[in-house]
């Protein structure tokens, strides 16, 4: 969803959810530790994979699944496991923002947006996808509809009221084209849950991102949740929050979004590269054991409304996508970081992707396949271990282990260069760069030079 948000945190909106639900803290508010809890377990097939965000819209000129299903044999070059399809059903009119309005202004949750196809387009992407062994996940949009979704007539029980019984947006957002539906009809639960299921049956789907999911009460997606696996046991469901206790029986994985933050801090020198450690501990306290969040550099919402990569990274940006697929987690491309994206692509209108400068491609290739291949950076018993060094508010290192399995990641996140050494034993030994292919030998202590935003990704 588009995060031009401003919460009142009194809102009638927030003071609903308490009562029906009784939520804990939003997103990214501290919350009591999870860690002696086990994580819904994810799918095995996700957990080497790297997730692929799809803007159907923006891909191409014709801004069609058709377009998408033609370009798949490149994305499938590119290593990815998993396209997420952000919302494919059709945009309300009414209150419509823009000229195209938003895909998270859901007006049919049973239906296709005919700006991108029809069924049976739909249906061939999703077929052409599987040929290839990669899955399909697509955008839900739960806790609002367009105005003029026929749920509002048919069922207008399902939707929040303001003081005059009118439908009423999310309260505390500029969100005016769509309007807040009300979790404490438990008839909605079932309405919900069942749309949900049809693109499981028809269109043999392999998941769902979830937008928003703080929004809607916990106990709905624990409901949802059970639901949906038991028709597709390795369902995969991912919130898009920062909230521990949705990880618990509701969803896989949720965003990393303070260490997303975190990354852009650390690149624009309001941070030290030591506030990621903290990040990644604090995930750790807080989170279910095993939880894997996605990683991170951007996304549609960061690019439309936040800046690109190299608006926000500017020259870190390669050494931030490095920490994407090696930190644990799972990592997202949205696509056209492939292709330098260099632009904000706009969210109400048609702003196709730039395809002409692939210049990225070879890199990220190599990153999905790393992930794909070491099981150092996948399996659920690999070690994260955070290598000390002499300038530690500037030099990240860390190594993941599994065995004799095992990758070392040295990065200068300073725009200075620097000459520095680590002592660790565990890392001393030869390894060969993965990204130059140069052989590097470690002693102990290390001693290391290494240019500005500059990073060795080695592997043994």
């Amino acid at each position: 969803m588009t995060r031009l948000r401003t919460f009142v945190p009194t809102s009638a909106l927030a003071l609903m959810l308490a009562a029906t639900s009784a939520l804990p803290n939003p997103a990214g508010a501290p919350s009591d530790p999870l860690c002696a809890y086990e994580v819904l377990e994810i799918p095995d097939w996700l957990r080497n994979q790297t997730i692929y965000e799809v803007n159907v819209r923006q891909y191409s000129e014709e801004g069609t699944f058709a377009a998408v299903e033609a370009d798949l044999d490149r994305i499938q070059d590119l290593g990815i496991g998993v396209l997420w399809f952000m919302p494919i059903h059709p945009i309300g009119e009414t209150n419509r923002k823009g000229t195209l309005g938003s895909y998270y202004a859901v007006a049919d949750y049973l239906g296709i947006n005919p700006e991108f196809g029809d069924a049976d387009s739909f249906r061939s992407l999703v077929d052409a996808a599987h040929e290839r062994g990669m899955k399909v996940i697509i955008d839900w949009v739960a806790n609002h509809t367009a105005w003029d979704n026929p749920i509002s007539q048919s069922n207008p029980e399902f939707f929040a009221k303001d003081e005059n019984g009118d439908f009423t947006p999310p309260h505390g957002t500029d969100w005016t084209d769509v309007i807040q539906l009300d979790f404490s009809n438990r008839e909605l639960w079932d309405y919900m849950s069942r749309a949900m299921e049809y693109w499981v049956i028809n269109y043999d789907i392999d998941g769902f991102r979830c937008d928003y999911a703080v929004g809607v009460p916990t106990k709905f997606w624990n409901f949802a949740s059970s639901r949906l696996r038991a028709m597709k046991p390795d369902l995969y469901l991912l919130a898009e929050a920062e909230a521990p206790y949705l990880n618990q029986h509701a969803f896989h994985s949720s965003y990393a979004w303070p260490l997303h933050h975190t990354f852009n801090d650390v690149a624009q020198g309001r941070k030290s590269a030591s506030s990621i450690l903290d990040q990644i501990n604090r995930q750790t306290i807080e989170f279910p054991t095993g939880t894997l969040l996605l990683n991170f550099t951007s996304n549609h919402d960061e690019n439309s409304w936040n800046g690109t990569t190299a608006e926000r990274l500017g020259p870190a940006k390669r050494a931030f996508d490095t920490l994407v697929f090696t930190l644990p987690g799972l990592p997202l491309i949205y696509n056209g970081q492939e292709a330098n994206l260099a632009k904000q692509l706009e969210f109400f209108e048609h702003d196709p992707i730039d395809w002409s400068n692939l210049s990225e491609s070879d890199f990220y290739r190599k990153l999905t396949a790393l992930k794909a291949s070491h099981p150092a950076l996948s399996h659920p018993d690999a070690s994260f271990h955070r290598i000390p060094s002499d300038h530690d508010e500037k030099i990240f290192a860390f190594t993941r282990m599994l065995d004799s399995r095992q990758v070392t990641v040295v990065t200068n996140l300073s725009a200075e260069p620097l000459t520095f050494h680590l002592a660790d034993s565990h890392i001393t030994g030869t390894y060969q760069d993965h990204i130059t292919g140069e052989t590097i030998t470690l002693g102990y202590p290390a001693r290391i030079a290494l240019e500005p935003w500059n990073f060795h990704l080695l592997v043994r």
